[in-house]
C-alpha cells in the first residue's frame, strides 16, 4: 500500500485540477501562456497519476475499475465485483 502521505498529495491534486479546469480552459482558448504560468503547478492535468482507489498503487491500474491488479483480482475471486467470474474451460 502507497503511503497515507503519497494518497493525500493526489487527493490535493485532483481537487486543485478540478478548481482550476474552467480558469484553465479559458485560458488556454485565449492563447495566454503567461497567465498558464501563474496558475499553480498542481492545477495542471497532467500532473494526475492513476493510482488504486483502495492501496494507492500505482502500477497495474485498471481504469475500467479504478483498481489495481492485485486489488481486482481478489475482490473478483471473492465475488465483490458483480459480472466478473474466473475463466475455466
Amino acid at each position: 500500500m502507497a503511503k497515507e502521505s503519497v494518497k493525500a498529495r493526489q487527493r490535493k491534486r485532483e481537487k486543485m485540477v478540478a478548481k482550476f479546469a474552467e480558469k484553465r480552459a479559458a485560458l488556454k482558448a485565449a492563447g495566454d501562456r503567461a497567465g498558464l504560468d501563474l496558475l499553480p503547478k498542481n492545477a495542471s492535468p497532467v500532473r494526475l497519476k492513476n493510482r488504486c482507489q483502495l492501496t494507492g498503487r500505482p502500477r497495474g491500474y485498471i481504469r475500467y475499475f479504478g483498481l489495481s491488479r492485485n486489488v481486482f483480482r481478489d475482490m473478483a475471486l471473492q465475488g465483490k465485483i458483480p459480472g466478473i467470474t474466473k475463466a475455466s474451460w
